[in-house]
């Protein structure tokens, strides 16, 4: 093992030159919370940051290149959301954010119809942390006057050199149908069915059969908790643990263990032994 105080196996430290101007780089955004929110502006999470020097808003990006000759390098800039100033630095920041979902989910940017339009609208500055997109790299002077990397644009895919950097994020799908192909409910939302950058998708609704299912289980059919209802929508009753356990075997697909139909036959001898006694433990 080698002694704490003997340095010579240890490995040279990385070079920190300057990665040359117009470099173009695959890169992941991590946004620093800074804590500052306005709901009136949709700015919610804490992702924003406030100056105290200067008033303006902003988000605190770090950048890693993923791969190639710079990768695991990293970098930082602002992206501009307000300044006291105007509204010329806001606006900056909307056009960069624009091309990094444009870059992000392949989306061409001329395209304007409705499903490049979706993929331009994010619900919160979550979806921007974590995002992987095509950078061009820049250098600028920083507050001392020394120079840094910084990352301004992003590289969209009329670029000539997109589809080669960005390998499979730029042969998916440019808009990904959230439609069966011959109609039908939406795809589910599964998490092996979509990608990192893809924009968020909507829930499939429940099929006939299931609704029929969920109703006789006295469940209800939409929304996020299941709990007994009170009678059934025909003024009812609502039937025994025993029919309602042999309605839902019936009704799902491919074949049911034995064990599961000897419980409902179990929960039909018990019904009769309790006189009928309606169960709203299911």
């Amino acid at each position: 093992m080698t002694a704490w105080n003997d340095f010579n196996d240890a490995e040279q430290q990385p070079s920190f030159d300057l990665i040359p101007k117009g470099t173009l780089a695959r890169v992941r955004m991590t946004l620093k919370p800074g804590g500052f929110d306005d709901p009136a502006q949709g700015w919610t999470g804490g992702y924003a940051t406030q100056s105290f020097e200067t008033g303006s808003v902003y988000l605190a990006a770090e950048f890693v290149v993923l791969e190639g000759e710079y990768a695991r390098r990293k970098l930082w800039s602002n992206i501009g959301l307000h300044s006291p100033k105007g509204p010329a630095w806001g606006q900056m920041g909307r056009s960069f954010v624009r091309a990094i979902l444009n870059s992000a989910r392949n989306v061409h940017p001329q395209d304007n119809g409705p499903q490049a339009a979706a993929a331009r609208r994010i619900q919160g500055f979550h979806e921007l942390d974590g995002i992987e997109f095509l950078a061009r790299i820049d250098i600028e002077k920083d507050g001392r006057g020394d120079l840094k990397n910084v990352i301004k644009s992003a590289v969209e895919p009329d670029h000539p050199d997109y589809a080669r950097l960005m390998g499979a994020a730029a042969e998916e799908p440019r808009h990904r149908s959230t439609r069966r192909a011959g109609g039908g409910h939406p795809a589910p939302c599964d998490a092996a069915s979509r990608t990192r950058n893809a924009p968020p998708c909507r829930a499939s609704r429940p099929g006939r059969s299931e609704r029929r299912a969920s109703e006789v289980l006295g469940l209800p059919t939409t929304g996020a908790r299941l709990r007994p209802l009170g009678p059934s929508a025909s003024g009812g009753r609502r039937p025994a643990l025993s029919d309602r356990l042999g309605v839902l075997l019936a009704a799902l697909p491919g074949g049911v263990s034995r064990a599961l139909r000897q419980l409902a036959a179990g929960a039909g001898r018990t019904h009769a032994i309790d006189g009928g006694r309606d169960d709203r433990s299911v």
